[in-house]
Parts: C-alpha cells; sequence; structure tokens
C-alpha cells in the first residue's frame, strides 16, 4: 500500500503549492475535529464516547495522559503515552454506541500531528466502519514510519485504507469502506522495546474525490469457459449511497499475457467502456471475450483482461478469463480413479504438488487471489470463522467463489474446504446442533449416532462444504480434560460401538457414497492417545492437560488407545487427524515424542499395518510445536506420514519451504507422491471434480423439524438418570413445579463449546430450545427463578439444573480456570431448592460433576450432558414421554483426588460407576440370584450362536435388576464388576457380562 505522507504545516504548504492547488484546496470543507485531546473525549470504553487501551496481556496496554504542552500544534494539551509492549497494544477512540454513527464520506482523508522519534517504527493506523458500534465494527488498516524528528501533520487518504484480513470482531461486514456508519480509529504501537508518543488534533480534511466513493468492479474474478465459447464479463459502477457520478468514469480494456495464446487460443479484445456523468450506481456493462477450439487435449489457459480507470476506484485484481482443460485422461469421470490420479499426478510440477499439501484458513486468503497463485489444495473454517452473514446462502457462495479461484489453475484441482462440525454443523447458525459425542455415547445407541452423522453430513454437504474434522475418537481417560466432552467415553469398546457415526458421515465404507449431495469425507482424530494425557504434563501455555504426554505400555496402547483407529479404518475413514499430545511408550527409549513427528505409528502403524488408504491432515499449526527450526518442523512432519499440513495464516512459508526440502533431497519425491495421491483420490471420490460447486438443494433441511427431531430423540437417549429415590421421575404434568439453575434457560450453556465460535458462549447464539421452554412445551406447570431467590412455598417438586459453562480443548482443562465442583450461585440454587422441596437435578456438562456432598439432599439427580439445541429432549425424559435409558460412558467420581478413574482399574470407588443408568421403563425385571443365573446361561447361549441382539437384551435385564438391589448402597466391591460387565457386553461376551453382574448383586 502507499505510504502515507508526512507534511507540513498548512500555512507552509499552500505557501509551496501553486496557485490552481491552493485554490482547490481552498474550496474543500472546513476541516471536522475528531479527537483535540483537550479533555473533550474522556478515558472511557464502550458503550460510551471514550479512549481506552488494550494489549495482549496484562503489561501491554500502553499508559495515556492529556498532557500540557506549550508546542502544542492545537490547544494546550496532547495526548502522551509510554509503552512496553511484548506482544501486541495500543489505544482505540470508539463514539458512544448509543448515539449515531459518524458520515466521513464527505472528506479526503484522516489526520493527526505526531510527534517523531525518528525511530524507524511502523505504528499502525485503523478506522472502523460499518456495524453496530466500535467494538462491532468491520476494521479498514494502514501504517505510517516514524523516521522523522518533531512534530508532523501525518496525512491518510482513505484510498490508503485496506480491509484488514488477519482480524475482525465480527468477522467482516460487506468489506466496502462506505465511511457513512463510521465508529471511530485506532493506533497500534510497536511491540519490542520501551517508547513513548505524542499525538494530537484528529480530524477530516479534504474533499473527498469521486475515486473514493464510486468504484468499477466485475462480477467474478475468473471466467472459466470450454474452448470454443465466449466469455461474458460484467463490468459495474458501484458508489457510495447508490449516489449517480457527478464526473464521467471510463473503463479501458485489453486482453494480454496470461499463458493462452492470441490469436491461437482466443480473439484479441480491446476497447474502452464509458459511464457518463449522471449514471446511476449499479450500471453494468458488457465485454466478451471469444475462445477458439484447438485440437487435441491442454491444461487450461489464461487470458487476463486489464481494465484501466478513470473517476473511479478500479477494481481491486485483474479478471481472468480461463479457457478449461480438456481432453486429458484425468478428466474422463469413465476412468478407475486410480488412473485419473495416476494421470493427473505425472503432470503437475513439484510446487502444484506442494500446493495441494497446503491448507489455509479463509481468512487467511481474502478475495482469494493467492489460491491459484499457490495452487492451494484446500481451505478451511477455524471455529467460528463464518461467511457474513452467516446464513446456509452466505456459505455456499463464499465456498463457491474460493472454488471458482481454483478454475484459474492449470489442472483445474478443486479445492477440498474442511471445517469442524464436530455435534451438527455447529458453525453454522440455525443449523441443528446435536449433543456433543459424550452425551451419543450415554445413549449407547449405534443406530442413533449414525443418523446423527447423516443430518450432519446432509446439513454441511448442503453448504458446499464437503470435508468434516469430525468424529473425534478420543478414549477420555481424565474428566479433567477439557476436550472430555468430544470423547464418546472412557472404554475403548464404547467408543468403536459409536463408530457408525462414520457411516452416517461417509455412507458406505468404500467410498462410493461420498459424491452425494448428503454426504462429507470423515476424520478420525486426533491418532494417538490424545485421551490419555497426563494432568500436569502439557507446555502449551496455561493448559495443565491438554497436548501433553500420554505414557503407555505398548498392550495399553493397542487395547486402549489405537483399537479405534484399526475399527474406523475398516469403515472406510476419509482422513485422520494426528494429535497435538506426545506419546511415550513405556520401553521404547525414545520418549515423549509429539505425534506429528511419530513416523513408526503414522506410517508404520496407521498406513502400514492398519492399511489406511485416505490422507493425514495435520492439526492446527501443530508443525510448530516440533523442535528445530521450521524447515525441519516441515521434514519432520511430511517423512513422518502427515500428507496435508493445515497452516492457517503460514501457508506461503509451508508451501515454499516444502519444494525447497525436496529440491534438497530431505524430502523424497516419492513420498510427495504418495501424500498428494492420497488427497487427489478422496477428491475424485468426491466428485468435486465434476461437481466443485454447491449443491444446495438440500439447504432446505438445515435445521428442519426432521432433523431436529434427529437431535431431540439423541438429547433424550443422552440423558442419564444417577438417584431416584421414591420414582420421582418422570414428573407429572399436574405438579408444580419449581424451575432454578443457571443452565434451566440458557441456549449457549446447553449447546457447550464448539457452537457458532471455537469457545462457545452462554446466552442465546443460535435458534433452538432451552430446557426450561422444553419443559413448558411439554405442558408442565412451571415457574422459573434463576437463582433461587423467588418464594418456593407452594410447590410439588422442584427441579434445578446447573453445570459448566462452555469452554472447547486445553482452555477447560480443569486447573486452567476450571474446575469439576458446582459454581457457588449453582450450589445455592440447589441447597434452597433441595431444602424446600423434593428435588431432582440436572448437571448440565460436558464432564461428570462433584455432587457427592450434596447428594443425600438430592431426590433425583441426572447426567444431561450437554445436549445441543433441542431442550425438549430433555423434557421428553422428565415428563415421560420417553423412559431415561442413558447410561454412564464415564466414571463419575467422588472426588477430584481420585481422578484418573476408569473402568477396569485395580481400585474402584467412585460414586457412579460407569455404565450405570437407571430407567424409567415400565416392567424394570424383577428377581435375585436364581433370575441372574437364568439369565447367565441365556446370554452365554446368545453368545454361542452370536445372535448379538438377544444377548444385549439379556445384559441389559441384568444390569436393570442389580441396579435395583444397589440402590444408593454403591460400595467397591459392587462398582467395579458392575463396571467391568458393561465393557464385556460391548465386547460380545455377553456370559461373562451377566457373571460379572452376578458378582456385583453379591457384593451389593
Amino acid at each position: 500500500m502507499p505510504r502515507t505522507a508526512l507534511l507540513v504545516s498548512g500555512a507552509l504548504l499552500a505557501a509551496l503549492l501553486p496557485l490552481s492547488a491552493a485554490a482547490h484546496a481552498a474550496d474543500d470543507p472546513a476541516p471536522v475535529p475528531v479527537d483535540r485531546f483537550e479533555g473533550e473525549v474522556p478515558f472511557a470504553s464502550q458503550p460510551a464516547d471514550g479512549i481506552f487501551t488494550w494489549g495482549s496481556d496484562a503489561d501491554d496496554p500502553p499508559a495515556l495522559h492529556l498532557t500540557d504542552r506549550a508546542d502544542a500544534p492545537e490547544g494546550a494539551k496532547v495526548l502522551t503515552g509510554t509503552y512496553d509492549i511484548s506482544g501486541y497494544g495500543g489505544f482505540t477512540h470508539d463514539f458512544a454506541a448509543g448515539l449515531p454513527a459518524h458520515d466521513w464520506s464527505a472528506h479526503q482523508g484522516i489526520r493527526f500531528w505526531w510527534e517523531g522519534r525518528d525511530n524507524g517504527r511502523k505504528i499502525a493506523f485503523e478506522i472502523k466502519d460499518g456495524g453496530a458500534n466500535g467494538e462491532a465494527s468491520e476494521l479498514w488498516t494502514t501504517s505510517f514510519t516514524d523516521d522523522f524528528t518533531g512534530w508532523k501533520q501525518i496525512e491518510i487518504p482513505f484510498t490508503d485504507f485496506v480491509y484488514r484480513t488477519d482480524y475482525q470482531p465480527v468477522g467482516g461486514i460487506d468489506h466496502v469502506l462506505g465511511l457513512t456508519g463510521m465508529w471511530g480509529y485506532a493506533v497500534t504501537l510497536p511491540a519490542g522495546t520501551k517508547g513513548d508518543f505524542a499525538m494530537d488534533d484528529v480530524e477530516l480534511y479534504g474533499k473527498a474525490d469521486q475515486s473514493l466513493r464510486a468504484s468499477v468492479g466485475t462480477d467474478a474474478p475468473v471466467y472459466p469457459v470450454k474452448a470454443g465459447g465466449t466469455a461474458a464479463v460484467k463490468v459495474t459502477l458501484a458508489t457510495t449511497g447508490d449516489r449517480p457520478v457527478d464526473d464521467p468514469v471510463t473503463v479501458t480494456y485489453a486482453t494480454q499475457g496470461g499463458t493462452a495464446t492470441a490469436g491461437r487460443d482466443y480473439t484479441p479484445t480491446e476497447g474502452t467502456l464509458t459511464f457518463p456523468a449522471g449514471t446511476a450506481s449499479g450500471t453494468t456493462r458488457t465485454i466478451e471475450v471469444p475462445t477458439r477450439k484447438t485440437r487435441g487435449a491442454a491444461p487450461a489457459r489464461t487470458i487476463p483482461l486489464e481494465l484501466t480507470v478513470t473517476g473511479a476506484k478500479a477494481p481491486a485484481e485483474t479478471p481472468q478469463v480461463v479457457i478449461d482443460a480438456h481432453g486429458l485422461p484425468y478428466l474422463n469421470s469413465r476412468l478407475p480413479v486410480q488412473k485419473r490420479v495416476a494421470d493427473l499426478l505425472s503432470r503437475m510440477s513439484l510446487q502444484e504438488k506442494a500446493g495441494q499439501m497446503t491448507q489455509a484458513e479463509r481468512g487467511a486468503v481474502g478475495a482469494g487471489g493467492d489460491i491459484a497463485t499457490y495452487a492451494l489444495g484446500s481451505l478451511l473454517s477455524g471455529g467460528g470463522s463464518t461467511p457474513t452473514p452467516n446464513t446456509p446462502g452466505a456459505w455456499a457462495k463464499m465456498v463457491d467463489g474460493f472454488q471458482l479461484r481454483a478454475q484459474a489453475t492449470r489442472f483445474q484441482i478443486p479445492l477440498v474446504y474442511g471445517v469442524d462440525a464436530v455435534h451438527g454443523h455447529n458453525n453454522l447458525a440455525g443449523a441443528t446442533i446435536m449433543p456433543h459425542n459424550i452425551g451419543i455415547g450415554a445413549s449407547r445407541d449405534p443406530r442413533l449416532a449414525e443418523r446423527t452423522g447423516a443430518v450432519t453430513a446432509a446439513e454441511v454437504r448442503a453448504t458446499g462444504i464437503p470435508w468434516d474434522f469430525a468424529p473425534c475418537l478420543c478414549v477420555s481417560r481424565d474428566e479433567r480434560w477439557g476436550r472430555s466432552y468430544e470423547s464418546f467415553g472412557e472404554d475403548p469398546a464404547l467408543v468403536q460401538s459409536m463408530e457408525t457415526i462414520i457411516q452416517g458421515l461417509q455412507g458406505r465404507a468404500d467410498g462410493r457414497d461420498l459424491s452425494r449431495n448428503d454426504k462429507v469425507l470423515a476424520t478420525a482424530k486426533h491418532f494417538v492417545g490424545d485421551g490419555g494425557t497426563a494432568y500436569g504434563s502439557s507446555t502449551t501455555g496455561t493448559y495443565t492437560i491438554d497436548q501433553g504426554v500420554t505414557t503407555v505400555t505398548r498392550r495399553q496402547l493397542e487395547d486402549i488407545h489405537l483399537a479405534p483407529y484399526q475399527s474406523a479404518v475398516e469403515r472406510g475413514i476419509g482422513t485422520v487427524m494426528p494429535s497435538y499430545s506426545s506419546l511415550d511408550i513405556v520401553g521404547d527409549g525414545r520418549g515423549a515424542v509429539k505425534m506429528h513427528a511419530r513416523g513408526d505409528m503414522i506410517n508404520g502403524v496407521l498406513k502400514g499395518r492398519m492399511g489406511f488408504g485416505g490422507f493425514v491432515i495435520s492439526d492446527w499449526n501443530a508443525i510448530d510445536q516440533l523442535p528445530g527450526d521450521y524447515a525441519t518442523h516441515v521434514r519432520t512432519a511430511v517423512n513422518a506420514g502427515v500428507d496435508m499440513m493445515m497452516v492457517p495464516y503460514g501457508y506461503k512459508d509451508f508451501s515454499g519451504t516444502l519444494a525447497d526440502e525436496v529440491k534438497a533431497g530431505r524430502i523424497s519425491e516419492k513420498r510427495i507422491d504418495d501424500a498428494v495421491s492420497r488427497i487427489l483420490t478422496q477428491k475424485f471420490r468426491l466428485g468435486l471434480f465434476e461437481h466443485p460447486y454447491a449443491d444446495t438443494s438440500g439447504a432446505a433441511a438445515i435445521g428442519s423439524p426432521a432433523h431436529r427431531a434427529v437431535a431431540r430423540r439423541a438429547a433424550a437417549e443422552s440423558q442419564v438418570l444417577l438417584k431416584n429415590s421414591g420414582g420421582l421421575l418422570p414428573l407429572r404434568k399436574s405438579e408444580k413445579v419449581y424451575v432454578a439453575g443457571s443452565n434451566a434457560d440458557d441456549l449457549g450453556n446447553q449447546t457447550g463449546g464448539w457452537t457458532l465460535t471455537w469457545q462457545g458462549a452462554s446466552g442465546t447464539h443460535t435458534r433452538g430450545t432451552t430446557i426450561l421452554q422444553g419443559m413448558r412445551d411439554a405442558g408442565g406447570d412451571v415457574t422459573y427463578s434463576k437463582d433461587a431467590s423467588a418464594p418456593t412455598d407452594g410447590y410439588d417438586v422442584g427441579v434445578v439444573v446447573v453445570g459448566e459453562t462452555p469452554y472447547a480443548e486445553g482452555v477447560g482443562d480443569v486447573g486452567n480456570g476450571h474446575s469439576l465442583q458446582l459454581s457457588a450461585a449453582d450450589q445455592t440454587a440447589v441447597d434452597k431448592v433441595c431444602a424446600a422441596m423434593k428435588c431432582a437435578v440436572l448437571i448440565v456438562s460436558g464432564r461428570p460433576q462433584l455432587v457427592g456432598d450434596r447428594l443425600g439432599r438430592i431426590d433425583a439427580l441426572v447426567a444431561s450432558w450437554l445436549p445441543g439445541t433441542e431442550g425438549e429432549g430433555v423434557a421428553d425424559v422428565l415428563y415421560g414421554r420417553r423412559p431415561f435409558t442413558g447410561q454412564l460412558p464415564v466414571t463419575w467420581p467422588r472426588s477430584e483426588s481420585q481422578l484418573p478413574i476408569n473402568v477396569g482399574d485395580a481400585s474402584y470407588d467412585p460414586q457412579f460407576p460407569y455404565g450405570w443408568g437407571l430407567t424409567t421403563l415400565t416392567g424394570v425385571p424383577r428377581g435375585g440370584t436364581a433370575a441372574l443365573q437364568a439369565l447367565d446361561a441365556a446370554a452365554t447361549a446368545a453368545e454361542r450362536r452370536g445372535d448379538a441382539r438377544a444377548g444385549r437384551e439379556l445384559v441389559t435385564k441384568a444390569r436393570l435388576l442389580v441396579q435395583q438391589r444397589i440402590g444408593d448402597r454403591m460400595t467397591p466391591g459392587a462398582a467395579k464388576p458392575f463396571a467391568d460387565a458393561d465393557h464385556l457386553l460391548l465386547t460380545g461376551r455377553y456370559g461373562k457380562a451377566v457373571e460379572k453382574l452376578i458378582e456385583a448383586y453379591g457384593a451389593a
């Protein structure tokens, strides 16, 4: 961008300018003050009009003062400050949020006085355009360099500002600097060394030139056309406020450059378009570029259409006509995928192969020009990285726009776009949000897991996205882990049973369904052992367990952590993502090694022994955690078997370094070809070469009643009834119910992390039904008091809904600002309601909460997990529309000191064992030892004849019978065999499972 002019005072400037320029300046509108720094604007933050500081940590915000200065360029005071910034820091002036935004469109730019230190440092200056207020606006930025001494007036024309691509507070609004709704400015100070500054008199200056409020654009940056066809490039005049132009606008155009040959591949085109004075905004002219048919096969060829604009702002980039690739074998959909891959691979350059192995974040590529420049193979949306507006149509349009960019590459290899849709299409407002995996595991319903995956896939693919970074196949062994809720449970057998979700996402294991408009490529993550990290082993920031070290014997590694990946490979999983964590295999002599560097596990076990034929995608910037310099990071991960690197904002460095490492012989061309072949195979299977753009025919079903019915059932089946003294549940509609607690009426808490944003948020941010509303919709006689401050007299029963607020990943680790204890407010609500009446306590959380000290005062206790958007599903079991059938997917501890505690442990004394779950089904089996022995015999016979359905039913009857016997008298002698029985059930050993239940019965 142009460097900002550093100007002397206005009087001297007028003396230096020719008379015509001085006369023009005299016609300009009078400057409009923004800040005089005389005390008229306070030090305050939103919603007030004020100046405030900010920074990356507590030490980074600068210290500001209004200082009397005799040499002040204007008035008596100036703004001064000192700073010592390690990360980032600066200050902002936000206009009052309660008043209308300011209109700056009549002016040429903004200027201010700056006291130079001649230190050569760059100072970023940004302005805030559009949106609801100064903290929810669009940021436009430029910078100037402090390479002078003393006071200088810095003038910045508005044309110098560019849209900020590395951060936007609301994800961007319209990407247009309209200047009619301005909310202030911000200054980012230099980091790295101590400094001070002085500033004065911020004001708007000059008369807006037409090129600021008028622009010329084209309807697309790329125009693919079959050889012999004619490309129609629409050129549109647009103005701020839709006002007609005052002066003529001309557009001179000519086809020149590119990879196509003029006269052979296309007919050269040139000319001039004129938009006369008075032309209305939105007026369109069309330029036609004819192409010619040529004999034989050819890759795609480009024809840039150079546009020279006078009287308006020119397009940000030169549009390109692209003559489609044709006649090449890889384009023949009738050929086997393997042959198509081999043909395409044989034609690609090293740089093109490196591009296919590179995945960037959508926010990093801006409008997308780098997609073709770097031949990128993939883009992703990180958590909360969404288009504006966040609608299905906007998602599809955004993805299609990026896919269009890929058409400007030689072989027009489509992008594969990925998102973390980990419990429904959770980045999309209004999508169907399922319970998190921990709740799906509690359902013990593989068919339901498959249906939730199918709904997720249909909603994701309908927005143009063919790839989902799910499911998480972690086996969670310590509930202090902030990702516990991403796991189906602590038992690998339970995780394996829920892998039916892969078929819901992808379809049949052979990949034949991937090209359907309701299926997506799935990702098994995080390979391997991410759920087994030891508390205190993490070295990532303030995390305590996430991204830490998993220390296991080879047998433990195989039986607990690797087992789910073997079955995922057998189910045809398309991609696998390694873990951030490190693996320390006892006795191998290597110590703790980051998973992205473990070639023995990725190449050796996953790809070799297990026969995984898909591709391996890294986690977000994960290679940066490897030891050594950047080239070592790249070389280590790629040689270990990582095929595509998620390098959100570092895609240029990665692709360039990768190519350099190959040229230097440190990464073999064979390894590159293997990686690219794997990636291309999945792109062909997805049908992206034939249909790269969004098929939105299924968009009407997003958030539909049919999809929400699946989520509602999942929410109901995920509810685990831990205690039910006196048969308090289900409730009767005739009962007067007092509802309290922080999570009764909070959709954000109910949906948890990874909902709309990475960390999620409390409050209402999408469409759904809270548990409270679900109870009301069920016909219950309900009164609500969040903090239980309303009178408690006259009620039949209380329902207190408590638990956690949203978090994700290591941010949610216990000890990192989180615990397994209820908040003080929740404890108070439980105590008050349960002291006044019979009460049921529902715990909405991603993991068990420690309630043993209150358990005696609670009549009914429910683990509600994170049920998603359909709170009616919770109400369904509360009011008996469906029975409670859920079972604990993890062990519920008595105290934090017991952690980690898991099924199979030698010492096992939980509050509630793994597999525990009372029911409100009618006709619960009764009997004693004799009944159990009969069930044992029948279960053994069912196992012998391979009758899984009968075996499961018999074990379930025995479990329900034993639970009645145990009641509230849980002992270690009963808990351990009870939990073991559920593991045996999941591994198909039905007779042994009943034998363990008989043991638990005898110990109760």
